[in-house]
């Protein structure tokens, strides 16, 4: 006999909280098999396909694209352990009872579709390869008459990638509900046949075992002409305050939502300081095209962000004060022995920072290389969690959109970020004569607290020298 198993939201890893469905590969009534993708979502930090523990049936799915969904949500339910050849052979047959569809799984069958013992091979934080996820128990239905034997023979020959659009359940006829437990698939079913006035006992339930799905509360809803509610209460709704004509409304949610956060905790916190500095980048980008030049034509060109990394990591080891964040519970300044640079980058989905980890121990070519691999990871969307977090130190590079400066926020919890203006030729002063140069601005924006104005001050000067004077860093090789 098959058996319902609800598969939740897992923990997509680096504390996420929710998700939002993006794209469901699955429909209800298909076959899956176990770590199947069934469902896109996008979290805050990347766009992840979700894999399913089981293997079997899909009988309901939670959450429209484009709906939040909290991880330990319900995102699916699958009839495991029913053989998937039963309801093609009772669809083409359009008769039979609905034993004549279950006792077609036996308990080979069973075992291999996904039955109890089956676990996963796909690893999410929440599940994985050892046993399965804790669930809620599930009530066993009273026995179903026989003269609802038809219709549940109905849906249960409509499982499959063909599957039979179940009749709309009606509501019963008889003078008093049966007595007993309610067989339901979840609470949130209960609750939504609840603020429609929906008597589940009434119900006849198109899952396994006569079990009343969110479907099944849905078209008695629509058969009684009334509305389905949402999620949130329609007081809520009604409380909020109505649109001025032509406003439009942007929920702060997904990317934008961490961002909000993580800007606005960033600005509460952390005191924050800048100062900046006009620099000569001719040399610099002399020394970057005779690097490239003596690479080859098949070799990787090392980019110009690369440089300025290799050129903080150099400063950081000069002043570690700035490598570092602070534990506001315990009142201390936490010094990070390792570098991993994060940088801003700007995509379809919002602003992200990538991570190059230690990068400390890379040469400008290598750094060059993580650096292209992560933007164009970013540009497509196929970011891990792991790739956007964990930086110490930032580095912006603001020139790109046209301007000269900027004070940004730091990226919480570090301590410093450095910004980096568009490169445009300047008349300045050179060996003592006017020239033309190319001059960007270089802008240091710190926590007050991890350090003074001196070490901002000498971090950013000498990253100004090696802007200005290249073999400045030879003296660190």
């Amino acid at each position: 006999m098959a058996e319902v198993k609800e598969f939740t939201l897992p923990d997509l890893g680096e504390g996420l909280t929710e998700a939002e469905v993006v794209r469901w590969l699955v429909e209800v009534g298909e076959v899956v098999a176990v770590d199947q993708p069934v469902v896109e979502v996008e979290t805050a930090k990347a766009m992840v396909e979700v894999p399913c523990p089981y293997g079997g049936v899909v009988t309901a799915r939670y959450g429209a694209e484009g709906e939040e969904l909290a991880v330990g949500a319900p995102l699916l339910t699958v009839a495991v352990g029913a053989d998937a050849s039963a309801p093609a052979a009772a669809e083409g047959s359009g008769s039979g009872g609905a034993d004549g569809v279950v006792a077609e799984a036996d308990g080979a069958d069973a075992a291999e579709d996904g039955g109890a013992g089956e676990t996963s091979g796909a690893v999410l934080v929440g599940y994985g390869t050892g046993a399965p996820p804790a669930r809620r128990r599930r009530v066993r239905p009273t026995p179903v008459p026989a003269a609802a034997a038809g219709q549940v023979n109905g849906v249960a020959s409509g499982y499959g990638r063909h599957a039979v659009t179940p009749e709309v359940p009606v509501r019963a006829e008889a003078a008093e509900p049966a007595p007993g437990p309610v067989p339901v698939i979840s609470p949130l079913v209960r609750r939504l046949a609840r603020q429609n006035g929906v008597e589940l006992r009434t119900l006849t339930g198109s899952g396994p075992d006569g079990l009343i799905l969110r479907a099944d509360v849905e078209r008695a809803i629509g058969a009684a002409g009334a509305p389905a509610a949402t999620a949130e209460p329609s007081a809520a709704a009604a409380s909020a305050p109505a649109a001025d004509a032509g406003e439009v409304r942007i929920p702060l949610r997904g990317l934008r939502g961490v961002v909000a956060d993580k800007m606005s905790r960033s600005r509460r916190e952390i005191p924050e300081a800048t100062c900046w500095v006009d620099v000569d980048a001719t040399e610099l980008l002399a020394a970057r095209r005779a690097m490239n030049a003596a690479g080859g034509p098949d070799a990787p060109k090392i980019s110009l962000l690369a440089l300025l990394a290799r050129i903080c990591t150099a400063a950081l080891a000069r002043y570690p004060e700035l490598n570092a964040r602070v534990d506001t519970e315990a009142r201390e300044i936490v010094r990070l022995e390792r570098v991993h640079v994060g940088f801003a980058a700007q995509t379809d989905r919002g602003l992200v920072v990538p991570v190059v980890r230690d990068a400390h121990a890379r040469s400008a070519e290598s750094l060059s290389e993580e650096l292209g691999r992560l933007t164009g990871a970013a540009r497509d969307g196929s970011l891990t969690p792991g790739e956007l977090t964990g930086s110490t130190f930032t580095l912006n590079n603001y020139g790109v959109f046209g301007v000269d400066g900027s004070t940004p926020i730091i990226n919480h919890p570090e301590a410093a970020m450095l910004g980096v203006g568009r490169i445009v030729p300047k008349p300045w002063v050179y060996e003592g004569e006017l020239a033309v140069r190319q001059v960007t601005q270089l802008s240091l924006t710190f926590d007050h607290r991890v350090c003074d104005g001196g070490v901002a001050g000498g971090f950013l000067r000498y990253v100004a020298d090696c802007v200005e004077q290249p073999a400045v860093l030879l003296r660190g090789v």
